[in-house]
């Protein structure tokens, strides 16, 4: 399970946003591209944050309210997001994910530049493939 890397699983062409983007221009991109959390970068595509569909919800209804949307994605994203290296197990990922609360992660580079995203499905996908070359090698019986 530990030669299963991250880069074989990862998206390398994530939805991503930037702190000046207003919060109804990443609720589009969320939409369109049916993805419920990215990383914010910069403009060298250094990760400086992550924003959630939930991070919007409640600044979108807050605009429903108050008739004006003028926050930026910069007012609500998580400003220090768990990331993770390509080279990385998805073992390991897997066991941090049962601690942590993110359903998706960054992966960077060694200068923390985003090189794609893993989400949980990627993971599941990666421990269930390797699962089922296990068994049918016949290194496992199923019980």
């Amino acid at each position: 399970m530990e030669s299963i890397k991250i880069a074989d699983y990862m998206n390398r062409h994530p939805v991503t946003f930037t702190a000046q983007m207003p919060i109804a221009e990443a609720v589009e991109l969320f939409l369109e591209n049916n993805q419920i959390g990215g990383p914010v970068v910069d403009e060298n595509r250094k990760v400086i944050g992550f924003l959630s569909e939930q991070d919007c919800l409640s600044k979108m209804l807050e605009a429903t309210y108050l008739n004006e949307n003028h926050y930026h994605v910069g007012d609500v994203m998580h400003k220090e997001p768990l990331t993770v290296k390509k080279e990385s197990s998805v073992l390991d990922l897997a066991q941090q994910m049962t601690h942590h609360k993110p359903k998706i992660y960054p992966i960077t580079d060694h200068d923390n530049k985003l090189v794609g995203i893993i989400n949980r499905s990627a993971v599941l996908r990666a421990i269930d493939e390797h699962l089922k070359a296990m068994y049918s090698q016949g290194h496992t019986r199923l019980v």
